[in-house]
């Protein structure tokens, strides 16, 4: 049985700028030259080209004051091999090398978030000694919010996991799970366990069932069928499991045809909900979705331009149109709906909308 409980999710952009040593000479601040590269202890280097580097961390909590978020979260990875596009979080990837001066070797910070994966390697340890309970209150703690948890690193090194059994300890927590991969189904028996102890909700984030459309947006990431057959394992051991469309691509992947038939298939699963929203592009957003835009969707740049022009979003008007299809489709599958009435009237339609 699904609770009446869908995700309320939202994602942040992290902006920083390294300057380098700095000296004051009186009043005014003089840059000294960088010292050398700093050098992280190599866990694993892949044939396909990713390297994975040990990440010191002495906390994995991140507060909403801090991200300016309804929730708490914790990532256990910095980067990703999946190479989505559209994903947002290559900039904290570029922050974070920059804070730790680090030397990408040659790559661009575009394609070193793909293939220098930071594991914070101790985050279970870390975790265990700084978690108070007290803290979080009734506010939700989700993990991979901004990285997958379950990407190809945590084959090896079983770090999501360790994490999870590290709240095993505790009780009555609030947790959410965001992740794209089928991987999540190995730890079934501890997600049992935790949601024994929690209240637990598990997101299948998926932005269409479309595999081949899919592919020319998310270069290596798991096929739709391998994620709705994860959320149904995941029903069929009794959690609360559901399809996060995320993001929606307008244009690409936010037509009735499109939708209807991921919302049909997550119902197929035994999806508890189906819930998501319309694409942000931030600085890193940009950067990388809008060259795979024009090489792939030229026909959409000059509707982009216009729509995100100086902007991370595409408009009230698309926004609450596309949330009134996203209801009407809940509605027609039996899923339970989200957010508020916009007043929005039924002739209002997607601009980007191809049927």
């Amino acid at each position: 049985m699904c609770r009446a409980r869908g995700p309320h999710l939202g994602m942040s952009h992290l902006l920083a700028m390294r300057l380098g040593p700095v000296r004051i000479a009186g009043r005014q601040l003089q840059l000294l030259p960088d010292s050398a590269p700093a050098e992280l202890p190599v866990l694993d280097t892949l044939d396909r080209g990713a390297r994975f580097l040990e990440l010191p961390v002495r906390r994995v909590l991140n507060p909403p004051a801090a991200t300016h978020m309804p929730f708490w979260s914790i990532n256990p990875y910095v980067g990703c091999e999946f190479g989505c596009s559209y994903c947002y979080a290559r900039r904290t990837h570029e922050w974070t090398m920059e804070r730790a001066g680090m030397d990408r070797g040659g790559d661009s910070p575009h394609q070193s978030f793909e293939t220098q994966i930071l594991v914070k390697h101790a985050a279970p340890e870390v975790l265990l000694r700084t978690l108070e309970p007290a803290r979080l209150g009734s506010t939700e703690l989700v993990i991979g919010t901004a990285t997958d948890p379950y990407q190809p690193a945590e084959k090896k090194f079983r770090l999501t996991r360790r994490l999870l059994e590290a709240l095993l300890l505790h009780k009555g927590l609030q947790l959410g799970i965001i992740t794209k991969s089928p991987l999540i189904v190995r730890d079934v028996d501890v997600l049992t366990a935790l949601a024994e102890r929690h209240e637990l909700s598990i997101y299948i984030s998926i932005a269409s069932a479309d595999a081949a459309l899919l592919r020319r947006l998310e270069a290596r990431s798991p096929a739709p069928h391998a994620r709705l057959r994860a959320l149904a394992r995941l029903r069929q051991a009794g959690l609360q499991a559901g399809a996060l469309i995320a993001p929606i691509l307008p244009g690409i992947t936010d037509d009735w045809k499109g939708l209807a038939a991921l919302m049909e298939q997550a119902k197929e699963a035994g999806a508890c909900w189906v819930s998501g929203g319309a694409l942000r592009l931030g600085p890193a957003a940009r950067n990388g979705f809008l060259p795979v835009l024009r090489r792939e969707f030229p026909e959409l740049v000059a509707r982009y331009e216009r729509r995100y022009a100086g902007k991370q979003h595409a408009g009230k008007d698309y926004e609450k149109a596309l949330a009134r299809r996203i209801r009407t489709l809940q509605q027609a599958f039996g899923f339970p709906e989200r957010g508020r009435r916009d007043g929005v009237p039924e002739s209002t339609d997607l601009e980007f909308a191809s049927s």
